[in-house]
C-alpha cells in the first residue's frame, strides 16, 4: 500500500479546501434553489419514465392477459430507464463545473 507522508497529505487536504472555496465564490449565483431544482429534476428524471412503463404495463395486461405481468416487467424497465437518465444529468452537471 502507498502511504503518503503527513506533510503531503496535508498539503493535498490544504488544496482541496482551497479549490472548493474557489469554486464556491465563483459560483454565488448558485442558491439553495438551485440545490433544489436540480434535486427536484433528477427526482423527476427518474419517476416519468417508470410511470410510463407502469401505464404501459397496465394497458398491454389489460388487453391481452397472459402469465407474464407486463406492468411488472415494464416497471422495472421503466426505473432503469429513469436512473440511466438521472445519472446522465447527474454526469452533465459535475462535468459542467
Amino acid at each position: 500500500m502507498n502511504k503518503q507522508k503527513p506533510e503531503e497529505s496535508f498539503e493535498d487536504s490544504v488544496n482541496r479546501k482551497a479549490d472548493l472555496k474557489l469554486r464556491a465564490q465563483r459560483e454565488k449565483h448558485r442558491s439553495v434553489w438551485f440545490g433544489l431544482g436540480m434535486f427536484g429534476l433528477v427526482g423527476w428524471a427518474v419517476v416519468v419514465p417508470t410511470l410510463i412503463g407502469v401505464a404501459l404495463g397496465v394497458w398491454i395486461d389489460e388487453r391481452w392477459p397472459g402469465p407474464v405481468s407486463w406492468t411488472l416487467n415494464l416497471l422495472i424497465i421503466g426505473l432503469i430507464i429513469g436512473c440511466i437518465n438521472a445519472w446522465i444529468w447527474v454526469k452533465k452537471e459535475s462535468n459542467d463545473d
